[in-house]
């Protein structure tokens, strides 16, 4: 059963830090391609970060140089590390795969305000 469990969201301030965390269960996660995804109200998902199982990142414009995604192979754990927050961050972060699965655990809520 494939289980992907989010945390670490929050309410912040303009220009705060939240570090972010995804545990993922039943799938091969050391060889696979994972990403951290959001939705904004009323947009589509994005993807936002991603890391290859080579530890290889990319990044959407928005988040570059804000935003850095890691990852824990051994403990099948994910992280984004997000600084200088901004209001056009909030949203609902999920991980999943990249491409992604079907499955997607409840996210965590970002919401970045005064």
């Amino acid at each position: 059963q494939v289980q992907f469990v989010e945390s670490g969201g929050g309410l912040v301030q303009p220009g705060g830090s939240l570090r972010l965390s995804c545990v993922a269960s039943g799938i091969g996660f050391s060889i696979l391609s994972m990403g951290w995804y959001r939705r904004a109200p009323g947009k589509q998902r994005e993807l936002v970060a991603e890391v290859t199982s080579g530890g290889s990142t990319n990044y959407v414009d928005s988040v570059k140089g804000r935003f850095t995604i890691s990852r824990d192979n051994a403990n099948h754990t994910m992280y984004l590390q997000m600084n200088s927050l901004k209001p056009e961050d909030t949203a609902v972060y999920c991980c999943n795969t990249v491409p992604s699965r079907p499955d997607w655990g409840q996210g965590t809520q970002v919401t970045v305000a005064s």
